[in-house]
């Protein structure tokens, strides 16, 4: 569906029941909200509503010529915004990678509007911050973003050769088939540009500027990630003042809901002591306590 918000026009896809509790479900870069297809199926099994956005400059009708538009606090208001436009006052709020950030300012800046917060991969950009700034290891993580920063020359060296760097920089994610559904899109006159904005707009002053989050919160970070280290990922319980709950992916790259969908929905820490289950159920049953 195509839902209008902020002067935008962002695609929306929904599933599951149409009377379930609201999911928002937010894709990384160079992704699409494609990323969650292997984690839906669970959480509509478990009767939730999902919305996946593709978000600012992923939408053909949602990109600006502007690198100023794509800050962090522009793509947390689209968030916003398409709750509302969605008629949905509050929700479970998923996000991987960029889409971390995303979740995390919006559960910041409105707690209200977050029942629960799933951060994939990416902490509290505080937490990334601190790490960008004073770990040397994760600033040689980071270095691919100077690359990013550069207009042209990043659009040239990832496109190149039928898009060769971009698809060894989606290596990690699956096979050829999965590789090519997120970088053939990227190939389209503008689509790149407007992505890597993401990373033009942002800043240590943006990052450090998101608050603490106080809903309830799990932290999900895999030990193979090669862009965020142990550094960030533990710095991430900081700058959580309500119930906290970090979770170690054991063996999986940063591309965890397309590499790990089943352990990623597999994901019961929301619980203490709580068996093995569906992400689903986990976020049922952590919002049954919450109330």
């Amino acid at each position: 569906m195509r839902v209008d918000a902020r002067g935008l026009t962002f695609e929306v896809h929904a599933g599951g029941p149409a009377d379930g509790e609201p999911v928002l479900l937010l894709h990384g870069f160079p992704q699409h909200s494609g990323e969650w297809d292997e984690v839906t199926p669970a959480l509509h099994a478990a009767g939730l509503r999902t919305y996946a956005l593709d978000q600012r400059g992923y939408s053909p009708g949602a990109r600006p010529a502007e690198v100023e538009a794509y800050r962090i606090p522009e793509v947390v208001a689209d968030a916003a915004a398409v709750l509302d436009a969605l008629g949905v006052d509050a929700a479970h709020v998923v996000g991987h990678d960029w889409g971390a950030i995303v979740a995390w300012g919006l559960a910041a800046a409105h707690p209200d509007r977050v029942r629960t917060l799933t951060a994939v991969s990416v902490p509290h950009p505080a937490a990334m911050a601190h790490a960008l700034a004073t770990d040397t290891e994760q600033k040689a993580r980071s270095s691919y973003m100077a690359l990013f920063r550069k207009p042209g020359k990043a659009e040239k060296v990832l496109l190149a050769f039928r898009a060769v760097a971009l698809r060894r920089l989606l290596g990690g994610i699956g096979d050829a088939a999965r590789v090519a559904r997120y970088a053939d899109p990227m190939r389209a006159p503008g689509a790149l540009t407007a992505a890597l904005y993401w990373y033009r707009a942002m800043s240590g002053k943006d990052l450090a500027a998101v608050g603490p989050v106080s809903v309830p919160t799990t932290y999900v970070w895999s030990d193979r990630d090669t862009a965020v280290g142990r550094v960030a990922a533990r710095a991430c319980a900081a700058h959580v003042t309500g119930d906290y709950r970090p979770v170690t992916l054991a063996g999986v790259s940063h591309w965890i809901p397309d590499a790990a969908p089943g352990p990623l929905a597999g994901v019961s820490h929301w619980i203490p002591d709580a068996a093995p289950g569906p992400l689903a159920e986990a976020i049922l049953a952590r919002t049954a306590t919450a109330r």
